[in-house]
This record gives C-alpha cells, sequence and structure tokens, in this order.
C-alpha cells in the first residue's frame, strides 16, 4: 500500500467526495461534520480552516486536538483492509474515517456510528 500518496492527499479534495457520497444516500454534509467533529475534536470554524487551507491528511490528523478515545470500536473492512489491523497509525486514521462515512452511506444510524 503507497502511504506516501495518503499522506500529502489533501483533505480539502475529499471532503467534498464525503459530503457526495453521504448526499446520494439521503444523509447531509452535518452528519459527515458530526463524524469528522467525534473523530478528531475539531469544531466548525477549525474543520473549515483546515478546508480553507488546503491542509493534507497528515497535518490534518496531527493537528486534531484529540482523537476520540473510542476509535478501538471502529472495525471491519475499508479499501480491502480491516481498519484495526492497520499498522500504519495514519493510514488507520484515514481509513476510520472512511469507515465512518461508508456506514453513514450505507443507512447506520448516527448513534451507531458515534459508537454510543
Amino acid at each position: 500500500m503507497d502511504n506516501s500518496r495518503v499522506y500529502k492527499m489533501s483533505f480539502a479534495g475529499v471532503y467534498p467526495h464525503y459530503i457526495r457520497k453521504a448526499e446520494k444516500k439521503g444523509r447531509t454534509k452535518a452528519e459527515v461534520d458530526d463524524i469528522i467533529f467525534w473523530l478528531t475534536g475539531y469544531e466548525k470554524k477549525t474543520l473549515q480552516s483546515h478546508i480553507d487551507d488546503k491542509t493534507d491528511f497528515e497535518t490534518f490528523f496531527a493537528r486534531a486536538p484529540q482523537l476520540n478515545p473510542n476509535v478501538s470500536k471502529i472495525t471491519g473492512v475499508i479499501c480491502g483492509y480491516r481498519v484495526e489491523e492497520i499498522e500504519d497509525k495514519l493510514l488507520q486514521k484515514v481509513r476510520y474515517l472512511d469507515k465512518l462515512i461508508d456506514e453513514l452511506a450505507k443507512g447506520k444510524s448516527m448513534d451507531k456510528i458515534l459508537r454510543k
């Protein structure tokens, strides 16, 4: 797996894809944002500044206020890999986010997605 591409990929470049994926399935941008807030500890203003600055994923996660302590409850396969077994910590965080957005698009309730 070529991780260097993921590290330098702009979060702002991927964010609209997360929203489109959710909206295609009748979900909302607000729900996508809630997932990001839950996972990273960001708030609306700081999230928007990362989008405006076209922050790469490496910086996006490095500056996250706090990764949610319940991330270990995120399990399953995304892009052919079990998220709980990904050794590269940055790639694992990116895949956690991908997995949560997939769950949203598949119709899971926000309580289940946010591991409540």
